[in-house]
């Protein structure tokens, strides 16, 4: 829950600013909408407060109580289960919450990849790789996406596809590599990165179009790690974080 409701607050305007009451509106939307729970609770909503480390609206259930009375203020209708918003007041919390293609929106997407990796440490590493995109950190966002991918692979092939790597290593021929074949992860790092791709498409363990995909982000990432004049934006750490994910984390699966 915790992600999915920190990524949820990144397209809310003027978070911080809200009053506690807001809140309580923007959590049941969350509860109900996001994630399509039939109704809120207090308790659910107390919750939302306490994940965010927010000190909660003093009486949660005499609020949901008083703004379920008819009248101008209503925004509640109660069920036997907890209570929903009115159809007005959701549409009108729709319309708060950033929709177009803004920085709030790209990060909502970007968190949203964390829940689909499995590995506890590779979420934390995506978790930094975005933390650091969100702050307009974007050639450190670029980086730690690089080497997340990379790690990955080297997991990867260490234990699904180590027999195939070493086949193609054994016949290497390039003089800067000095190992026949891979005895422990850390002698991945002994090959020079394009050559480390290079093998991985020799050996069949990625398509060509995985190949492609590993090459351009090899170009940007050594672009991003080094001082140049070269301008990186918005939109194209956004891509290589997304792609790489997407198509190297997600689908070899360790």
């Amino acid at each position: 829950m915790k992600q999915k409701l920190e990524s949820y607050i990144l397209q809310i305007e003027n978070f911080n600013e809200l009053g506690k009451a807001e809140l309580i509106d923007y959590f049941a939307y969350f509860i109900t909408v996001v994630n399509e729970e039939e109704t809120a609770t207090s308790k659910q909503l107390k919750e939302c407060f306490d994940v965010l480390r927010i000190e909660p609206y003093s009486n949660i259930p005499s609020y949901l109580s008083q703004k379920c009375k008819r009248g101008k203020g209503k925004k509640f209708i109660k069920k036997s289960s907890g209570y929903i918003l009115e159809r007005a007041v959701e549409l009108e919390i729709q319309k708060t919450l950033s929709t177009g293609p803004s920085k709030k929106e790209t990060s909502f997407l970007l968190r949203n990849l964390i829940e689909d990796i499995a590995n506890s440490h590779q979420r934390s590493f995506l978790q930094e790789a975005i933390d650091c995109y969100e702050i307009g950190a974007k050639r450190a966002s670029i980086v730690l996406a690089w080497i997340l991918t990379v790690n990955h692979l080297y997991e990867y092939i260490f234990k699904h596809k180590k027999m195939e790597f070493d086949s193609v290593l054994a016949a290497n021929t390039d003089k800067r590599i000095k190992i026949l074949k891979i005895t422990t992860i850390d002698d991945f790092t002994e090959i020079p990165e394009g050559k480390f791709i290079e093998f991985c498409r020799s050996s069949k363990i990625i398509t060509n179009d995985v190949r492609k995909i590993l090459e351009e982000k090899l170009g940007t990432r050594n672009s991003s790690a080094h001082p140049s004049a070269i301008s990186i934006s918005e939109l194209k750490a956004t891509e290589f974080i997304q792609d790489l994910i997407e198509n190297v984390v997600l689908k070899y699966k360790i």
